[in-house]
């Protein structure tokens, strides 16, 4: 499952059955970090999720900010309480992508707004898949 961890709003997906598509699922409301995480442990084991997926913000610089370090504690939180493994995945420029779709599809006001997280949640586990599919044909 791809998570797309925010403040107010967390975005989820899943792949396909092949295992080649990231596709939305829904976006959480944070109403905090325990019932947003017993959400996501619950639409996980009615979707039948093996693990997670972490979009980690980091820098353009490379670094590692607060808003990276939030995201690992919630990453390590979600892994302890879920008993499922959690993976964090660089995310730079998902929601800037995901904001370029929406463009594109003209995607406005409280739709987009409902859908951004979603969809970067999608990014984010796409590029994870594409990543391993491609490092794994390079071997």
């Amino acid at each position: 499952m791809g998570i797309d961890y925010g403040d107010r709003r967390t975005g989820l997906s899943v792949s396909d059955d092949t295992g080649l598509l990231a596709v939305g699922v829904c976006t959480l409301v944070a109403e905090g970090n325990r019932k947003l995480i017993a959400g996501i442990i619950s639409k996980a084991t009615e979707l039948g999720v093996d693990g997670f997926v972490v979009g980690n913000p980091i820098n353009m610089d490379g670094s590692s900010g607060p808003r990276s370090e939030k995201v690992r504690d919630f990453a390590v939180r979600l892994e302890r309480e879920s008993g499922l493994h959690v993976v964090l995945f660089d995310e730079r420029c998902t929601t800037m992508e995901a904001h370029s779709i929406m463009d594109m599809t003209n995607t406005r006001g409280k739709k987009r707004k409902q859908r951004v997280d979603t969809l970067s949640a999608e990014i984010i586990l796409q590029d994870y898949m594409d990543f391993f599919k491609t490092r794994k044909e390079l071997l």
